[in-house]
C-alpha cells in the first residue's frame, strides 16, 4: 500500500512539474509580459488636439512590428519552425487581445526564402501567416515588403514583388490614410537608384504621392480651392506622413543607439553598407526632401534605435519580432493624432527566461527521481533488514 501510495504522488508530482512549467512558457508568460504595456498619451504640450480640432482620444492606435522572417522549406529546421512561429503567434494573439490596435504594422521581412522560394513553399509560408497573424475585422494589418520578401535589389524582379502584392492585395508603395493620420508605405528594396525597372515605377510613384500630399497642404493652407498646379491631384488629410519602411536611412553605424535592444557592443561600431544595411545617402536624402515626415519607422536592423536626421526627421529602428534574431523581441506602440503622435515599446518574454525555466523544471525532475531513488533504496534494505531479523529469530 504505501509503494502504490508513493507511485501516486511521484505521478502527480511529475505532471504537475511538466505541465505547470509547459503550461507557463508556452501561453501564460505572455499575459504578465505584454500586460505591463499600455499605449501612451498624447500630450497637449506635442499638440494633443488634431489641426483640425480633433479630440485626443480619436488618436490611432498603431501596433509596429518588424522581421518576423517566417523559416522556409531550404533552410528552416522543423523544430525552429516550431518553436519560433508558435512564440511569434502567442505574442501577437496575447498582444491583440490585450491591447486592442485598430491597425498593426510589419515593416517587412515577412518571410525568411520568399526571394527565393517555389510556388508550393510560397503558398505554403503564406497560410502559415495567415494562421499566425489572424486578427479580427476590428484591426486592420498593413504588411510592407522587405528584401527577403523579394530579394535584394539585384535578385528581385516583377514575378516577385506582384506574387507578394497580390497576396497581401495592395500594392508595395501607397499611402494609408485612418482618422486624418497619413501611413506613407515605401518599398525600400527598389530605392537603388540605378533605373532598374522596379526602381522608376516605385520613384514614379513616389512622386506622385509626394506632389499629392504636398498639394493637399497647400491646399489647406490656401483655403481657395485647388490651384491650378494641383489639378488632378488626389487630397490626402493635410499633415505630414507618418513614413514606414523596411530599410533605415542612411546612418554610418549603430554607434549612437542605447537601450536594451540595441544591437550588441561589439557589433555597435561596425559601418553600414549602403543599399544593403541602410537605404544611400542619396535616396535617404530623396525622401526626406520629397515628404519631410514627422517620423520614420523602419526594420531590417534586427535592433532596436533611435536617430535624428538634419536634426528634424526622427527614425525609430524597430527590432526583430522572433526569437531566432534576438533574445528579447519587442515591438511599438504608437498613439498618433493629425497633429502628433507618442510610442512607447513593449517588450516580449525572453527566450533565456523560457530555456531558464524548462531547465529548472528539469532539475527538479532529475531531484525527485533521484531522491524517489534513495526513498526506494532506503525501503528495500528495511524491508530486508526485517526479513532477516526474523529468519534469524527462527
Amino acid at each position: 500500500m504505501p509503494r502504490f501510495s508513493v507511485r501516486w504522488i511521484v505521478a502527480v508530482v511529475l505532471i504537475l512539474v511538466v505541465g505547470g512549467a509547459f503550461f507557463f512558457c508556452e501561453y501564460l508568460i505572455y499575459f504578465p509580459t505584454i500586460l505591463k504595456c499600455a499605449w501612451p498619451k498624447i500630450s497637449h504640450a506635442r499638440g494633443g488636439e488634431g489641426i483640425d480640432g480633433r479630440p485626443m482620444d480619436s488618436a490611432v492606435r498603431a501596433m509596429v512590428l518588424s522581421d518576423t522572417h517566417l523559416l522556409g522549406a531550404v533552410g528552416g529546421h522543423w523544430f525552429d519552425k516550431l518553436r519560433r512561429e508558435w512564440q511569434m503567434e502567442r505574442a501577437f494573439q496575447t498582444a491583440l487581445w490585450l491591447l486592442r490596435p485598430e491597425i498593426v504594422f510589419i515593416l517587412g521581412d515577412i518571410f525568411d526564402e520568399g526571394k527565393w522560394s517555389s510556388q508550393k513553399h510560397w503558398e505554403d509560408d503564406v497560410r502559415r501567416f495567415h494562421r499566425m497573424f489572424r486578427h479580427s475585422t476590428d484591426t486592420e494589418l498593413v504588411v510592407l515588403v522587405g528584401n527577403h520578401d523579394i530579394g535584394f535589389h539585384y535578385e528581385m524582379d516583377w514575378f516577385k514583388l506582384q506574387r507578394f502584392e497580390k497576396v497581401f492585395n495592395a500594392s508595395s508603395t501607397r499611402i494609408v490614410t485612418k482618422k486624418g493620420v497619413n501611413f506613407l508605405l515605401v518599398n525600400s528594396v527598389a530605392l537603388h537608384g540605378d533605373g532598374c525597372p522596379i526602381c522608376q515605377s516605385v520613384e514614379k510613384e513616389l512622386i506622385k504621392l509626394s506632389r499629392d500630399l504636398n498639394c493637399s497642404l497647400q491646399n489647406s493652407q490656401s483655403g481657395s480651392g485647388v490651384m491650378d498646379s494641383c489639378e488632378g491631384s488626389q487630397l490626402y488629410p493635410p499633415t505630414p506622413p507618418i513614413m514606414l519602411q523596411h530599410y533605415p536611412l542612411y546612418r554610418v553605424s549603430d554607434a549612437g543607439c542605447t537601450g536594451q535592444d540595441a544591437a550588441p557592443p561589439e557589433e555597435r561600431h561596425l559601418l553600414f553598407r549602403e543599399k544593403y544595411d541602410v537605404l544611400s545617402k542619396e535616396a535617404s536624402q530623396r525622401l526626406l526632401n520629397w515628404f519631410k515626415p514627422r517620423l520614420i519607422l523602419s526594420g531590417h536592423t534586427h535592433s532596436g534605435c533611435e536617430v535624428l536626421h538634419d536634426n528634424k526627421y526622427p527614425e525609430i529602428s524597430v527590432p526583430s519580432f522572433s526569437w531566432r534574431n534576438r533574445n528579447n523581441p519587442s515591438f511599438i506602440l504608437a498613439s498618433v493624432s493629425p497633429a502628433s503622435y507618442a510610442l512607447s515599446k513593449c517588450f516580449l518574454p525572453e527566450e533565456s527566461t523560457v530555456i531558464g525555466v524548462y531547465c529548472s523544471a528539469g532539475a527538479c525532475l532529475l531531484l525527485l527521481f533521484l531522491a524517489h531513488c534513495l526513498w526506494m533504496k532506503g525501503l528495500l534494505q528495511c524491508l530486508s533488514f526485517c526479513l532477516l531479523g526474523k529468519h534469524k529469530s527462527l
